[in-house]
Formats: C-alpha cells, structure tokens, sequence
C-alpha cells in the first residue's frame, strides 16, 4: 500500500513538473511570438522621424504577398536610382535604424526604413523571428522597383533584422549587397544560450520544447531560421558582418561564425561594444563612413 501510495505521489510530481515545463516554454515562446517594445534613445538614439536628421520624408505603406499591411518612411535623394533597406531586430521598429539615416542618405541612396509585421504601425499579428518577415522584405524590394523605380538595391539589418535580410538576400537576387549587424548563427543554439546564460536554466528540455511550441503555434520551421547554413549561397554579392565583441544577448562568437560561413567578397568590423547591436555608438564616425563607402563601392 505505501508503496503503491508513493508510486501515485511520484507520478503526481512528475506531472506538476511537466505541466510546469509546458506552461513556462508556452510563456516563453509567447514573449517571441509577441515582443514589447518602448523606443529607448540609449539604444536607437532617435525616437521620432526623419525630421530629427533634417531628412525630408513620406510616410509610405504597402503589403506582403501573404496580405500584412506594411507602414514606413521613404527619404528620397536626388538623382539616385539606388536604395537601401533598413530592416530592424525583434521587438523593435523602423527607429532602429535611424542612427545610420543620415550617413547612407548622404552617400546619394535612397532609404526605405519599414515596420515588419507584428511590429510599429504594421499589421498586428506575431513574429517569427524573420521566417515569415523575409516576405515583407521581398515587399519592401516590390516597392521600391514598382513605385519609385529603383535599380540597385542594399540591405541593412540589426539582429532578427540581420537574419531576415540574410533570408531575403539568398532568396532575392535583386538585393545586391548586405550589411548585417549583430546576426546570430543558429536559432535553436541561442535560444540555448539564452536559456542557460541568462535564465540560469538547463536548455534541455526547454529548447525542444520551445521549438516545438513555436512551430506549432506560428506554422515556422525553426531549422530554416539559420543563417550560418545560408550565408555561402550569397555571393558573389558581398556582405558586410558587424559585431559587438562583448555583445550581451548574441555572443561574438555569433558573428565570427557568420563570417566563416560567408564567401567573398566579405568584409568584418569587430565593435568594441559591451552591449546587444551597438556597433554605432562605439565609434559613429568610423562605422558611418564605412557602411556608406562599403555601398558606394557595391551598389
């Protein structure tokens, strides 16, 4: 009888603990499906629009093949049938990129800074960490053929924005030159990372789990959100990795291993940033005069 008793115990917690499991990775994968977001200067350095920068722009919407309603900012330049494409991390919106505005305008391109779905003024729905948002950046190279006439096209993307772009650019051969900030490698090892450095937790169960639950819940295939497998397919157009080195959320080794992975021509600047995709205020005027020649000479 006690034995039977303790069995009905152990069998008890065991259940607790799975349901606990189940409950805390329906937790987490719901703070990935559905991010917050408050603009915060220290980090994106401008909270309101292209005005700040003396940049004339228009307020511009289009949609994804797969229906989203897609709002953003077009500044146009003179005589330039050449653009670039900001696309920005998870939890954040077109702001991100506004501390690189004025340095890429400057060079002669065109800027198409954007929301991607679930995020900023764009369509409410959930985000998938770039699996389904590379189509809204296939929308946003659309529009900039079909409405404003563009011929070459460069992309810029900051953390899930990096992993987007790099989606979009093996997918699109009209994009013809990249810039990646702070990208991780492998979408299932950094949750990992995540887990343990961050949480203090074991990453197993709780990645499968994750994975699973995201998978699931979005309809993304986790496996497909790794642009380390994809990067050599670039070329011969050219990347450009940028990297904190004390990164605190995407490990540098993040960014080496994209590297590794990217063909030439490539091109590497290693931030001595101590934060998650600050490469800019590390040294604004050197990264600023970098990006813009590294577009000039590709685009």
């Amino acid at each position: 009888m006690k034995s039977k008793t303790a069995a009905m115990v152990l069998a008890g917690v065991a259940g607790l603990l799975c349901l606990g499991l189940l409950i805390f990775a329906w937790m987490l994968s719901s703070n990935i499906m559905h991010p917050s977001y408050v603009c915060n200067e220290d980090h994106f350095i401008y909270c309101g629009d292209p005005s700040q920068l003396n940049l004339a722009f228009e307020n511009i919407s289009f949609q994804s093949d797969d229906g989203h309603d897609l709002s953003g900012w077009y500044m146009p330049t003179e005589a330039s049938d050449k653009a670039v494409i900001f696309v920005h991390g998870h939890g954040a919106d077109r702001h991100e990129g506004m501390r690189w505005f004025k340095a890429v305008h400057q060079a002669g391109f065109n800027i198409l800074a954007f929301d991607l779905r679930n995020q900023g003024k764009s369509t409410k729905s959930f985000s998938t960490m770039g699996y389904f948002e590379k189509t809204d950046v296939k929308a946003a190279v659309d529009f900039l053929q079909q409405q404003r006439q563009i011929q070459g096209i460069g992309i810029f993307g900051t953390s899930m924005g990096a992993a987007t772009s790099i989606m979009a650019m093996v997918d699109d051969q009209r994009i013809a030159a990249g810039v990646f900030e702070a990208g991780w490698t492998n979408l299932d090892q950094l949750y990992g990372e995540i887990i343990e450095q961050h949480l203090g937790l074991p990453k197993f169960p709780l990645v499968p789990l994750i994975t699973w639950m995201l998978q699931q819940r979005t309809g993304m295939d986790m496996a497909a959100v790794n642009p380390e497998s994809m990067l050599g397919e670039i070329a011969p157009r050219p990347v450009f990795i940028i990297h904190c080195t004390g990164d605190d959320l995407i490990g540098f080794a993040h960014g080496e291993r994209n590297y590794a992975a990217a063909q030439e021509p490539k091109e590497f600047w290693t931030s001595p940033c101590q934060m998650h995709a600050r490469a800019w205020q590390s040294d604004p005027e050197y990264i600023e005069s970098r990006v813009a020649n590294y577009f000039v000479n590709y685009l």
